[in-house]
């Protein structure tokens, strides 16, 4: 099996012609040397060896007495390597260019760096891959001829394939694990070869399986593979080297119990061994281009496939560990482990890309915390009767039919600005407030009633809409108690609501909103407070009139809140749909009431 990040850059000599710029980058060639500059410049744990693209820790002489960890391979797979340099990890990793193998005097020039700081001798951690072994194993031939103490740990932990070529088993993901475990076991100051032991031994039990959706591209290069739309890859390389099949995207649940089932079958010769019982660590590692909302579908996805099987997991890992630049796809690695295993991997480190993990197991705890009981719904209690109900029930009714009349006239003035559902929203709202109605008694008290609707609206409603208007009938219950039902109560009632929608919703009449029909009228209102017994549906009238009038006025103004506002003033020329709607709610409830 010939070194894929040699084939891949023999690939990208041959189709490197001139590719429209898709990268966020300076230069394809010195894209790697700033991006290791990048890295320095923004930990200040870290350094990088001049003339070398190495990063090394800053404080190098930390290392005296201890043994020093030196990894690496091709750049493109970030945050590793560099990002795993640090107290409790790596000592230096060395990177070469994109998906190529760093070259032997670099490895050198690492390991040479953390033996001159002192360090009792040198472990190598490579992924198995023909390039880093053998650039990796002539500096280490070099570097015992300088007299430097130095052992090699191959990392071979890929599942896919059934029958593994000479070549062997990829190294994946899981080379971060033996990152970590080899670096606390280092800082705790154990011998080289007790070192190689544990982590030779560990990596018996650990297993990586990939998948992909897209595939990536060198910068500067066509896409390493092809890939139609619709189609996923699994068990390729982070690479882009072939996998074992192609099928379509299945859902997310599926496609983790496919990869899981794959990496334990033990008809392949390259399974991990997992059965009840077993307790696993978890890493779901972004190749590079996947949302955080997909990998954490994929994470909870692979949670509850192995604790389907009896599998316990104590830690997981899920985010961008070992990626593939902007490759689409997830790999996931198993490592089966025990209290010691599990204390190596939460002792402490300052390498900046190695997550704060829990050190709670995470199978068999509990994920949900009880709400607290406080319901937005129509309060069940609320069911005596008074002498305001037959007339409140009218209105309400009224306003109900009228909404739903007006359906499509609002769901038209809507799609001039908006997306065509005004009158949709306000339809589920009255038919809601209708199907309620049946059932139940309208309470005597008004801020009863208020509450009721307030509920309603919140959960059928839906939107904007169904918010604004909860909050004006929230707000105005509170000034419709028992005993306080009359008109200056009402005007008092309508002015909080008011006030509540323009607090929390950001608008103010001339913003072109249903508040141009909504304030006037509940300034004519508030006359209610002083007028006379005998004038109150004169006032009511004037109300609707100001309604009316608001709604029209906005046909003329210029959009400042709400969806409309990022449409230009020349197209949006109807009246607003919110506040038509606001307007024949109030000519509804006047007509009920001269009923």
């Amino acid at each position: 099996m010939s070194d894929p990040a040699s084939v891949l850059s023999g690939c990208c000599e041959s189709v490197c012609v001139v590719q429209p710029q898709r990268k966020l980058i300076n230069s394809v060639d010195a894209c790697v040397d700033e991006a290791l500059w990048g890295l320095v410049r923004a930990s200040g744990g870290l350094s990088l060896l001049r003339g070398h693209r190495v990063v090394v820790r800053s404080d190098l002489h930390s290392l005296r007495g201890k043994v020093a960890l030196v990894s690496g391979g091709g750049s493109g797979h970030e945050p590793a390597h560099g990002g795993y340099v640090g107290a409790g990890m790596l000592s230096a990793a060395v990177a070469g260019g994109v998906f190529a193998s760093p070259p032997p005097a670099s490895v050198l020039a690492a390991i040479l760096s953390v033996h001159a700081a002192g360090a009792s001798g040198v472990l190598l951690i490579v992924k198995n891959y023909t390039g880093d072994r053998l650039n990796f194993g002539l500096a280490a031939e070099q570097a015992r001829n300088h007299g430097v103490a130095v052992d090699m740990v191959i990392v071979a932990e890929d599942c896919a394939f059934d029958r593994p070529s000479k070549a062997g088993r990829r190294g994946l993901c899981g080379t971060v694990f033996i990152h970590k475990l080899a670096g606390a076991l280092a800082e705790e100051g154990r011998p080289l070869d007790q070192i190689v032991s544990t982590v030779t031994e560990v990596l018996k039990g650990i297993g990586t399986l990939g998948v992909s959706l897209s595939p990536c591209s060198v910068p500067g290069c066509l896409p390493s593979f092809d890939l139609p739309p619709g189609d996923m890859e699994l068990g390729l390389g982070i690479h882009g080297e072939p996998g074992i099949r192609r099928s379509k995207v299945a859902s997310a649940d599926e496609v983790v119990k496919t990869m899981i089932d794959h990496m334990t079958n033990p008809d392949s010769q390259s399974h991990l061994p997992l059965q009840s019982g077993d307790t696993v660590v978890l890493c779901v590692n972004n190749l590079g281009a996947l949302s955080c909302l997909e990998m954490s579908v994929v994470t909870g996805a692979a949670l509850s496939c192995l604790e389907s099987r009896g599998v316990v997991v104590t830690r997981v890992m899920s985010g961008s560990f070992m990626t593939s630049l902007e490759m689409a796809g997830v790999s996931l690695t198993l490592m089966k482990t025990n209290q010691e295993v599990l204390r190596l991997l939460d002792a402490r480190t300052s390498a900046p890309a190695w997550p704060n993990l829990s050190a709670v197991s995470v199978s068999g705890r509990s994920c949900t915390t009880e709400a607290p009981v406080l319901s937005t719904k129509p309060q069940e209690d609320a069911q005596d009767q008074g002498p305001l109900s037959p007339v409140m029930r009218e209105a309400l009714e009224k306003v109900c039919s009228t909404l739903l009349d007006k359906q499509e006239e609002l769901n038209s003035l809507d799609r001039a600005a908006g997306d065509g559902d005004c009158g949709n929203t306000h339809a589920q709202a009255a038919r809601a407030i209708q199907e309620w109605l049946r059932g139940h008694v309208v309470p005597g008290c008004p801020g009863r009633l208020l509450a009721v609707l307030a509920g309603l609206v919140q959960e059928k409603m839906g939107g904007s809409s169904g918010a604004l208007y909860s909050l004006f009938l929230t707000a105005a219950a509170g000034h419709m108690t028992e005993g306080r039902s009359h008109a200056a109560a009402w005007a008092a009632a309508m002015h909080a609501g008011t006030q509540a929608m323009r607090r929390y919703g950001g608008a103010d009449p001339g913003d072109r909103t249903m508040l141009d029909a909504l304030c006037p009228a509940v300034d004519e209102l508030m006359k209610l407070k002083t007028a006379p017994p005998g004038g109150h549906m004169a006032i009511l009238q004037a109300a609707a009139q100001r309604a009316a009038s608001g709604a029209e006025s906005t046909r003329d103004l210029t959009a400042r809140a709400g969806r409309a506002s990022y449409i230009a003033a020349e197209r949006v020329t109807l009246p607003d749909p919110g506040a038509v709607a606001v307007a024949a709610i109030f000519a509804a409830v006047l007509e009920a009431l001269q009923g």
